[in-house]
């Protein structure tokens, strides 16, 4: 193997080494040069994913794979754990993405941020948060796996509640620690099934015994929708989606980082990773993933239509998208998955910024009822949303569509009722970003530009561009989510460059369409024509209002089916009440249980204590009758 690929390390070290000097200099460093420093890490890492790209594309399908091991890091008998990194097309593809964007969100927050007391701070989370990301997708087991699994849930704690001292980022912190808590208990407990079963917590000796001996079904179905509880708690899906929606409290390049480009894409990455296992479950465990899948997709896809904020908008999209692709991993379809992993990294990411560089053009307005007109006075911003929104709405040849169409097309061959209602949801896509665009950059302006229009419904602002370095990042992100469907193109085998390329790392398991090119064209004209029926519908209601939004914007849609408040009720009111009985049984019957145990022994031993006076005479006198009972007890047996 080239020498290239045994540079892996380099990719999470970059980021791990800006963490150890910004924490002993960043302070020193100050505003902009930390922010730099974590950003040429980023870039540092990027270029290093590069490298290790170029060393693996030089060789031909199983060779495409190495480990690189460090040192052992946990030898306890038969549990044998190293710090090792796995270089495959599957883990190369997440840190090309993961770093690429990565960087160009890192470029971005030295605008967003300036001027911020904690500066220096938040490169140091950013940078934690990136070494974390890389060591998950890069580990060789799924006990590092796990430790990048758990750092990116505790940066997102970090992150998401930086600007504590507003009550509202504090508790969306919290809330993303504590959900994501319920999704690592069933991360934690595959990977207790998954050594028991395998005697292994490596991915390559877990899948050669898998080929090797098998595995049972019922086993295998255990740990995949343990896997999928984990998955659940890191993608958003129902019902542990509630976290995301409100992580939009974080500052906004910490949204596109942790909700767009990386973490939220782990549940994704971890279900393709453990493809071989979910191969060998019963048949009814991929059609679960798959249905969870599309039941997030449809949820968060009508509460979208219905929200005012621009972020809580594109955090319900995420949710969407991520359904998106559980569908496909359900269907078998991991290359479509990933696909649309790495488009929708793209797109979203610039979604978010472009967000941000809106709210940072109308001071911290957030409320797209408040905006419109802002196209012409935000022209970069304007410009690159709009791509944004046509690849994310399916319009051809946006890399959205290209991506969309493939899991879309694997529904068709999986079940039509799928197919139809994962339709309807991209046709609601279509409708509720034609919303955001035409009420954030169209029609007449909602906000006041002098002091005398100024009105509690038209507050005061001056919308102005943002600096070059949160637009560069947004120039780029744009061109990507234009040209990015030509990765895996369908037309023939020969173009369909990311398939071919994951091969590899998915044994098999990237899923075969089971109809011919003339039903994949009809399936894309349909998709094609739901795309555009989606933005027409759109501009009918928000341009020339031919229908009343009011009746759309249902209050029901509006606060999101009332799931997150019946979970909040059930934890305020009888979970809360359970938990007190609980505490109540731990304290009084399991520690009261423990705690008479010490009593009773103590109060024996001071009882005993007596016998114990130190004087000779009397241990010699109870050795003497001891003897005599002893010598009494024989004579007895004896018969005597």
């Amino acid at each position: 193997m080239s020498t290239l690929v045994d540079l892996v390390w380099l990719i999470p070290a970059f980021p791990l080494a800006g963490v150890l000097i910004l924490m002993a200099m960043g302070r020193r460093l100050g505003e902009p040069r930390a922010g730099w420093l974590a950003t040429a890490m980023m870039g540092g890492s990027f270029i290093a994913s590069l490298l290790v790209f170029v060393g693996l594309i030089g060789h031909e399908g199983d060779e495409r794979e190495t480990v690189v091991t460090l040192f052992e890091w946990v030898p306890a008998g038969k549990l044998a754990v190293d710090i090792g990194f796995l270089a495959d097309p599957l883990s190369i593809t997440m840190a090309l993405f993961v770093t690429g964007v990565g960087a160009l969100i890192h470029l971005y927050s030295i605008g967003y941020m300036h001027g911020d007391e904690g500066f220096s701070k938040f490169f140091i989370y950013l940078n934690l948060f990136a070494f974390s990301m890389l060591m998950l997708v890069l580990g060789d087991n799924l006990l590092l796996t796990f430790l990048g699994w758990e750092g990116v849930g505790a940066c997102s704690y970090l992150l998401i509640s930086f600007w504590f001292t507003d009550e509202a980022n504090a508790s969306a912190g919290k809330k993303a620690f504590v959900t994501n808590r319920v999704g690592d208990w069933g991360f934690l407990v595959a990977m207790f099934l998954a050594f028991l079963t395998f005697g292994s917590l490596q991915y390559g000796e877990i899948f050669y015994d898998l080929e090797s001996n098998g595995v049972a079904a019922g086993t295998a179905s255990a740990i995949v929708v343990l896997l999928l509880v984990g998955a659940a708690g890191k993608s958003a899906q129902f019902p542990l989606h509630i976290w995301l929606p409100d992580a939009m409290a974080g500052p906004t390049p910490v949204s596109a980082l942790i909700h767009a480009a990386t973490m939220v894409t782990a549940g994704v990455y971890l279900l393709t990773r453990m493809s071989p296992i979910i191969a060998e479950a019963h048949s009814w465990v991929p059609d679960l993933i798959m249905w969870v899948g599309l039941g997030t997709a449809l949820m968060a896809a009508t509460v979208a239509v219905a929200q005012n904020d621009i972020k809580k908008v594109l955090a319900y999209s995420t949710v969407s998208q991520l359904g998106f692709m559980f569908v496909a991993v359900g269907s078998g379809a991991y290359v479509a998955a990933i696909f649309h992993m790495v488009t929708h990294a793209f797109f979203k990411a610039l979604l978010f910024l472009g967000a941000g560089s809106v709210i940072h053009g109308m001071d911290g307005d957030q409320d797209i009822r408040r905006y419109g007109g802002l196209a012409r006075l935000l022209p970069i911003t304007s410009m690159t949303f709009v791509a944004g929104w046509l690849a994310i709405a399916g319009v051809p040849p946006f890399s959205g569509f290209w991506s969309k169409d493939e899991i879309l097309a694997y529904a068709y061959g999986e079940n039509k009722v799928l197919w139809v209602l994962l339709l309807a949801t991209a046709i609601l896509t279509a409708f509720y970003m034609t919303r955001l665009v035409l009420m954030t950059f169209f029609g007449p302006p909602r906000w006041a530009d002098s002091e005398a229009e100024a009105t509690e419904d038209k507050p005061h602002r001056h919308p102005h561009e943002s600096p070059w370095t949160m637009t560069v990042p947004l120039v780029l992100l744009a061109g990507l989510a234009m040209v990015a469907g030509v990765f895996n193109l369908p037309f023939t085998s020969d173009v369909h460059f990311l398939g071919n390329w994951l091969k590899p790392s998915l044994f098999g398991n990237a899923g075969h369409l089971p109809f011919g090119g003339g039903t994949q064209w009809v399936l894309a004209i349909v998709a094609i024509v739901g795309s555009l029926g989606g933005v027409s519908a759109g501009a009918a209601v928000y341009i020339r209002r031919r229908i009343d939004p009011a009746r759309i914007e249902h209050p029901f849609l509006a606060r999101a089916w009332r799931i997150d408040e019946t979970i909040t009720n059930f934890m305020g009111g009888p979970g809360r009440r359970a938990f007190e009985r609980t505490t109540q049984f731990d304290e009084q019957v399991v520690d009261g249980a423990v705690n008479a145990t010490g009593t009773l022994i103590r109060r024996a031993g001071t009882k005993l204590r007596v016998s114990q006076s130190g004087l000779v005479r009397s241990y010699a006198l109870g050795i003497a009758i001891g003897a005599v009972g002893l010598l009494a007890w024989f004579i007895s047996r004896a018969g005597f």
